[in-house]
């Protein structure tokens, strides 16, 4: 009874010893694919595109994510020849973000 219960504490310690070696890992790619998206920023954006697109993103990381993959994209396959300023980077904004409807309320 004894030898069934140590195993089966070995066996869950190192089920657990190997979950937290792929969560490290996974958090290590997770670290190195920021770090290269970051790079590929500094490399298409200006300074002043770049905060603007930080300052963006604590409202709307959604929005901001979809410009940082479509900008990269359009820098790898080379359609991006110089540095996106921020007037570029404020029309790419306006041109991706979703149509408001003004909307009124009367009462009666």
């Amino acid at each position: 009874m004894t030898d069934e219960l140590e195993a089966i504490r070995q066996q869950r310690l190192q089920e657990m010893q190997a979950q937290q070696a792929m969560s490290a890992q996974q958090e290590q790619t997770a670290v190195k694919m920021d770090a290269k998206k970051q790079e590929a920023m500094r490399q298409t954006l200006t300074p002043e595109a770049r905060e603007r697109l930080n300052t963006l993103k604590m409202t709307k990381p959604e929005l901001v994510e979809q410009i940082e993959l479509q900008l990269i994209q359009l820098a790898q396959s080379g359609r991006i020849k110089n540095k996106i300023d921020d007037a570029q980077l404020k029309k790419l904004l306006n041109q991706m973000m979703p149509v408001k409807r003004d909307m009124r309320i009367t009462r009666r």
